[in-house]
């Protein structure tokens, strides 16, 4: 029997064909409605939604039932989370991993700190497979993986911080008063997968230049570069062919953003994971 990858819906990746995979659902919470982040959820609505809402809003991680739903019937389960200091999702894995290992002596699950969200822990699937595929054992698949996150990055661009804000990510009066709300703010997930902002961009063009400095700045000459969008194709595309003309062998690959991510980017959001040193 194989590895199972499992990851919560913040990888941005709810199916996967050929992989023995599940994706377990967050959730984003308001007073007026409940969103879960799988197949059903219509992200374009949600986004719309929560532009017009003017109440709190907030996310729902994972429970250990559903990690243990997610992890039924393997024998080793890599499992890869949002980073820990935006959820609690880790947690609930962890204690998940504990339980399934009990009731099966035999089973290993391997919990994967992603310390980041969306193209960065997509990175981290992508070499779970990849090392499976080269036939290498679960454990050292769990090891090669934790030193490759040593060299993956994630940096994000936002046209408004509403939801973080209303979300008590960013505290309304600093945002205000680093005149970040309308302006394109760019960050990063730092080392421990806190969420830090860099810089402020005016207009489409600076963000961009801004984005691409930054990558490279963290060690991007070509390799892979995930993109993920909140409606904001026509921008993607315009940042992937940036790069491409620097670095043309660059695996670039553009994909919206799911329910999640879509909550935290906002409409006009970018969020980019990509290999670096």
């Amino acid at each position: 029997m194989g590895i199972r990858i499992v990851a919560d819906s913040s990888s941005d990746l709810l199916l996967w064909n050929g992989v023995d995979y599940a994706s377990v659902p967050l959730r984003i919470i308001t007073d007026a409605k409940e969103y879960t982040d799988n197949e059903a959820l219509d992200v374009s609505s949600m986004v719309q939604e929560l532009l017009n809402y003017k109440g709190r809003s907030s996310t729902s991680c994972p429970n250990v039932a559903d990690w243990l739903d997610a992890f039924s019937g393997a024998e080793e389960v890599l499992c890869f989370t949002i980073t820990s200091n935006l959820s609690g999702a880790y947690a609930s894995a962890v204690e998940a991993k504990k339980e399934y290992e009990q009731a099966n002596p035999t089973a290993k699950v391997y919990v994967v700190d992603s310390l980041s969200v969306g193209g960065e822990t997509r990175l981290l699937m992508e070499k779970a497979v990849e090392l499976l595929g080269e036939g290498k054992t679960f454990e050292a698949i769990c090891a090669e993986i934790e030193e490759y996150k040593k060299t993956t990055h994630l940096i994000f661009s936002l046209e408004s911080m509403k939801n973080l804000v209303n979300n008590g990510r960013v505290d309304r009066l600093s945002a205000l008063a680093a005149g970040l709300l309308g302006i394109r703010a760019v960050g990063q997930a730092s080392d421990v997968g806190t969420l830090e902002m860099l810089k402020k961009a005016r207009g489409k063009k600076q963000a961009l230049q801004t984005i691409f400095e930054l990558v490279q700045e963290r060690g991007f000459r070509g390799g892979k570069l995930r993109i993920a969008h909140c409606e904001n194709e026509e921008t993607a595309q315009e940042l992937a062919t940036m790069v491409q003309k620097r670095y043309p062998t660059a695996d670039i690959k553009i994909r919206p953003c799911g329910g999640l991510c879509s909550f935290y980017a906002e409409r006009g959001g970018l969020i980019l994971g990509f290999e670096g040193h």
